[in-house]
């Protein structure tokens, strides 16, 4: 809780968890009621500019808007988390393995890393989608295990340096095996790196989850997707350009608010920032009455 106080003291952090709580909460609502069924046509409200009860205007084919950003909410949320968790498993376990194990398996799995980070996400993920078929699943393991080598990257190199520490030395000493060390030691320190390099994977498997529905590699079309909306209404850019606003701005704000996020939760995180602040209010002076 005392991490969520210092994220809710710095602005960006705050406007980033305001935005984030609005998509997650809408989503949640979105499961029991939204104004229209997103999956509703009606041939008689086709392009309606928006108005009431139509608050974002309608598609080509009737749908309400509104109920159809509403509902790809669900998606977005669940191909960030569903992601996050992959790539939260997939950068740990190759962080630990790079950094805490013997040369051979350390250099080993740094060739590994690289050759994986050579193969873009999307081009990955269109690759299993092509032989397993588009759904979420697909989107989020390929997304989940692309960006968790990203994270395996940067996260290595830190756990490396937290390795040499002092204290990691003081645990040795006292007994405590390479599973407990890393569990009580090296994962706390190394947090902050862990966190903001999660912050942008999920951001960036929104921005994945939005790419591959454009292409067709995403949701299905069962399913009301951001990014599958802009793909069907691309075509009348020019004739209704307000339509293909409203899912743009959705993905634009959740992915920067995420990126905020990240950046207020490395701040608030960070044991050195943390010290900083607590001597700066230590030796500030009194009001002498």
């Amino acid at each position: 809780m005392s991490a969520f106080r210092r994220v809710w003291r710095i602005p960006v952090g705050r406007a980033a968890l305001i935005v984030i709580a609005v998509v997650v909460i809408t989503a949640l609502v979105s499961l029991v009621w939204t104004p229209f069924d997103p999956r509703r046509a009606d041939a008689y409200a086709s392009w309606a500019a928006p108005s009431w009860p139509h608050l974002l205007g309608t598609d080509g084919t009737g749908r309400d808007i509104l109920s159809l950003v509403m509902a790809g909410s669900r998606i977005t949320v669940l191909v960030a988390v569903g992601a996050g968790i992959v790539a939260t498993l997939v950068g740990v376990v190759l962080a630990a393995l790079g950094a805490l194990t013997a040369r051979p398996v350390r250099e080993s799995v740094a060739v590994l890393v690289d050759i994986l980070i050579a193969f873009p996400v999307l081009l990955i993920a269109m690759m299993i989608a092509a032989v397993w078929g588009g759904s979420l699943w697909v989107v989020i393991w390929s997304v989940g295990i692309g960006y968790g080598v990203n994270i395996a990257r940067v996260a290595r190199a830190e756990l490396r340096r937290v390795n040499r520490s002092d204290f990691v030395t003081a645990a040795q000493a006292a007994g405590l095996t390479r599973s407990q060390i890393l569990v009580r030691h090296l994962l706390p320190n190394a947090a902050p790196v862990f966190i903001v390099q999660l912050s942008w994977s999920m951001a960036a498997a929104v921005l994945a989850e939005a790419g591959l529905s454009y292409l067709g590699f995403g949701a299905p079309v069962t399913q009301p997707s951001w990014g599958l909306l802009l793909s069907e209404l691309q075509n009348y850019l020019t004739l209704h350009p307000l339509a293909v606003l409203w899912p743009g701005i959705a993905i634009t704000l959740t992915v920067l608010a995420l990126n905020l996020l990240g950046d207020a939760l490395r701040e608030a995180t960070d044991p050195t920032l943390a010290r900083g602040e607590k001597r700066t209010q230590s030796h500030t002076p009194g009001v002498i009455a």
